[in-house]
């Protein structure tokens, strides 16, 4: 039997990958976008395949489902560490320390009911996929048991090259592909080694190689602190690397090694187009080229960066340069809240700071958002592709509460107020063509 078809009408549809469309409309039949375009022409259209429909109407904006590419929704109960900014990320390090140690200790860890909440948090926002990282296992199956697409990335911390070395190597890798094994098969599965500051050398080199040979995304931190910089810079508070109470890592006592994380990862392999990095906010103009070259996306959360005490992400320079983006929340320990817009207008606001003066800054950034997100996590092409509402696509929607006039003034202002202030704005969100999420009075 024929799936049901559902036009979804609005002021204004974004597939992303094409022009906005003003009267638009997207064909949804089951769980994939048949097509979008104007009203009239979807409905002649399906009219003159001889296909029946039904329509559901809104008036305001409707977007590809938005794409979180960092965040760790199990640390969704730990919103009193994101309510107030830190003096620095040492202060926010060690006071999430705090709270975290004596909870891995617990009998009954509360890691999977954080992560569900957090997952429900991202739906009513407009999320439809995310980048979770993970490393406690019982939060392992936040996205699949609330619906939410993305991949479910396994973070290995705090191994030395002990752990690898030798006997112990096959062990290690066991032992990790074990835990992901135990993640559910759907939406998917990934790898994220936590940072150059938290792993020895012999992991870093290891764990690239095991996602490749076994088909799994690589995601990491990266240029997040002043640590990461180039050791002869003059912010040397950060040489203490043992304060933040983390093993004895062989780069941590020898004080550095001279070059930025992201070129000490670039020569051990990590990076390349199946890895995006979060943070990126010590990068140089230099590190960009790097991250260009290997077709590295990186996910910017700058509101998590505001709160822990860090520098603002050079977003500007992203963006002049070319650099692939995507955005993320980071997790409520060091945000105010997991709604993607949010930091959507957080990095609008940063970019106009830092000179950014193109007119092309709302879409660029609503494109980072969708497209740029799914692209870092290896889904912005094929049979899985999300971020976009073109044929094919997995019927991913987010349907916000901002008018739209007609004509380009009326669509460039719709797109202004939607990368300004589009958070708390979400009325419905769609993920697999099935509602997850539904305002009251949604429906014209």
């Amino acid at each position: 039997m024929e799936e049901g078809i559902v036009i979804y009408s609005a002021d204004l549809t974004l597939p992303i990958a094409s022009p906005p469309i003003s009267d638009g409309a997207v064909a949804v039949r089951g769980s994939r976008v048949l097509f979008a375009g104007k009203r009239p022409d979807v409905i002649d259209d399906l009219k003159a395949m001889g296909l029946a429909y039904t329509e559901r109407r809104f008036g305001g904006i409707i977007a590809p489902g938005l794409v979180n590419a960092h965040t760790h929704l199990q640390y969704t109960g730990m919103g009193a560490l994101g309510s107030f900014v830190h003096k620095d990320f040492h202060e926010w390090a060690l006071a999430f320390n705090d709270v975290y140690e004596p909870l891995v200790k617990a009998s009954n860890p509360p890691w999977r009911d954080w992560a569900l909440d957090g997952a429900r948090r991202l739906i009513e926002s407009g999320t439809a996929a995310a980048a979770d990282v993970v490393t406690n296992p019982e939060a392992a199956d936040a996205l699949s048991s609330s619906g939410l697409d993305g991949l479910a990335y396994w973070e290995v911390i705090n191994e030395t090259n002990e752990d690898w070395a030798d006997c112990k190597r096959s062990e290690s890798e066991h032992r990790i592909l074990g835990h992901i094994a135990s993640f559910p098969r759907i939406p998917g599965a990934g790898i994220s080694p936590h940072a150059p500051y938290s792993l020895d050398k012999l992991p870093l080199l290891e764990l690239p190689g095991i996602a490749r040979r076994n088909r799994l995304r690589l995601h990491m931190h990266l240029l997040e602190s002043p640590m990461e910089k180039e050791m002869d810079d003059p912010c040397r508070q950060y040489r203490d690397w043992h304060s933040f109470k983390a093993k004895d890592f062989s780069l941590m006592r020898l004080g550095g090694n001279g070059e930025s994380s992201l070129r000490y990862a670039d020569r051990l392999g990590l990076l390349g187009p199946d890895c995006h990095i979060a943070h990126g906010v010590y990068a140089t103009k230099d590190d960009l080229e790097i991250l260009r070259k290997r077709g590295t996306s990186t996910a910017l959360c700058p509101r998590s960066n505001f709160i822990a005490g860090l520098d603002e992400p050079p977003v500007a320079l992203y963006l002049s340069e070319g650099n692939p983006i995507a955005i993320g929340t980071d997790s409520l320990s060091s945000s105010p809240s997991l709604d993607l817009m949010d930091d959507v207008a957080a990095l609008s606001a940063l970019a106009k700071k830092q000179g950014y003066g193109s007119v092309d800054l709302p879409r660029r950034l609503l494109a980072a958002a969708t497209l740029g997100g799914a692209a870092a996590l290896g889904r912005a092409s094929g049979e899985g592709r999300i971020g976009c509402l073109c044929p094919g696509a997995l019927a991913h929607l987010a349907f916000f509460n901002i008018s739209a006039g007609r004509g380009e003034s009326g669509v460039n202002e719709a797109l202004s107020e939607l990368a300004e202030s589009g958070g708390g704005k979400c009325a419905c969100t769609i993920i697999g063509g099935e509602i997850k999420y539904q305002a009251e009075n949604t429906w014209l």
